[in-house]
């Protein structure tokens, strides 16, 4: 972890800070696209889908909050309140941890498991055409390796 001091004489120069841009506006334009396919096809925030992704995945379909915060990139604050929401459409159920009085699990629920079933489809094709199909397969195997240097 870099402190406020920590690099400051090592600026970037204008080439590497178009990368950091081309990086970043990358993603926000394939979020965007999905989150917009997903609304407009099922009604569904892309984070929703995010959740019930990981759930559906998890075994038993079920995940202890502070497990599914980190999967889904989220304060375990905005957490809770993203999973309320989905509580009250009926999509995540929240179970107590049988071991921990204080823990809960959140787990996919019957309607949960309909919609994701239902954006499933429109979720892939998405990240097919907004990213995959942009590269071949070499390239997309070096996109791997390049990515995972940054978050390993």
């Amino acid at each position: 972890m870099m402190d406020a001091t920590s690099g400051s004489e090592e600026l970037v120069s204008p080439e590497q800070l178009e990368v950091w841009r081309a990086f970043d506006r990358a993603h926000v334009h394939v979020v965007r696209q999905l989150e917009a396919d997903l609304h407009e096809l099922h009604r569904l925030p892309l984070p929703w889908f995010d959740v019930l992704a990981r759930l559906s995945e998890a075994e038993g379909q079920r995940l202890r909050m502070s497990q599914l915060a980190d999967l889904v990139m989220l304060s375990p604050s905005g957490l809770t309140r993203l999973v309320d929401r989905m509580i009250s459409e009926g999509l995540v159920r929240r179970i107590p941890a049988e071991r921990d009085g204080r823990g809960f699990y959140a787990a996919l629920a019957e309607e949960g498991k309909r919609r994701l079933g239902d954006a499933s489809e429109t979720h892939q094709r998405g990240v097919r055409d907004y990213l995959l199909e942009r590269f071949n397969d070499d390239e997309l195997t070096q996109l791997a390796g390049y990515l995972r240097r940054v978050y390993e």
